[in-house]
């Protein structure tokens, strides 16, 4: 039996839009999110101190905090040093706090290409994407002050570390993002599913090979290249990816 549309109802095809329609909406779309990126710079500007000690506060629980700080601060060498640590500071806190709005545009971005039933995951894949950020950074917390004890342990006791302000907050900001951008890659997975591109079925017949490339993944991304930090990276995305089959399973139904 044959079935007729409505007038007016919506059909569950993707949007059509010519090459300068896709330019037109990239750039208002880039503009958006330049502007947040902007207006987040100047919060995390004024909110630079607060930061700062956040990020300096896992060197405070290490056992020779006393040996690594100055009266709970950490030191500078140059007369421009302080000024480009606050705009590497503020620059990384600013596109973290940009985040949802990063998310949402690119979301909005391709939406127009997609199916109406796909288009309802929106909230949900932009809000599941800020929730596994802010798990991957707060696995980054978690395991630094053990990375920097256990880094710290190899120099025996002939040598004395003494972290410059500019190193330290490099080798913080790299591996929180290492670990937050690394616990997005579930949202990947299932958006690949979502267009047909993997199956949960392809996903648990690849489940050997990728808890290797997980491994490889972790020993190359975390900057500390110790065994602990390197599972502790690498134990959660597994289970993502476990957890991955599962949505992309559900999703399909």
């Amino acid at each position: 039996m044959k079935t007729f549309e409505h007038p007016g109802e919506p059909v569950d095809q993707p949007v059509e839009m010519s090459l300068m329609e896709h330019l037109e909406e990239l750039r208002g779309r880039l503009f958006k999110i330049v502007a947040a990126y902007a207006l987040c710079c100047v919060a995390a500007w004024y909110l630079y101190s607060h930061i700062l000690a956040m990020l300096i506060e896992p060197l405070t629980r290490l056992p020779i905090a006393d040996q690594l700080l100055d009266e709970g601060q950490l030191i500078y060498t140059a007369p421009t040093e302080a000024f480009l640590i606050r705009l590497k500071v503020t620059a990384f806190t600013a596109m973290v706090f940009a985040l949802p709005v990063i998310l949402w545009q690119l979301w909005r971005f391709v939406t127009p290409g997609l199916h109406a039933h796909e288009k309802k995951y929106a909230l949900p894949f932009v809000f599941v994407s800020l929730i596994l950020f802010a798990l991957g950074v707060t696995v980054a917390f978690v395991s630094l002050p053990k990375a920097l004890e256990v880094l710290a342990g190899f120099a025996g006791t002939e040598l004395v570390l003494l972290p410059r302000a500019a190193d330290y907050l490099s080798f913080v900001l790299i591996l929180i993002a290492a670990f937050g951008f690394s616990f997005e890659f579930p949202i990947i997975l299932l958006g690949l599913t979502l267009v047909g591109v993997l199956s949960s079925a392809k996903l648990r017949s690849a489940r050997r090979i990728a808890w290797v490339v997980i491994l490889v993944l972790a020993a190359v991304i975390t900057p500390t290249q110790d065994p602990i930090t390197l599972m502790i990276m690498a134990l959660p995305l597994g289970l993502l990816y476990e957890g991955t089959i599962l949505a992309a399973r559900l999703m399909k139904r």
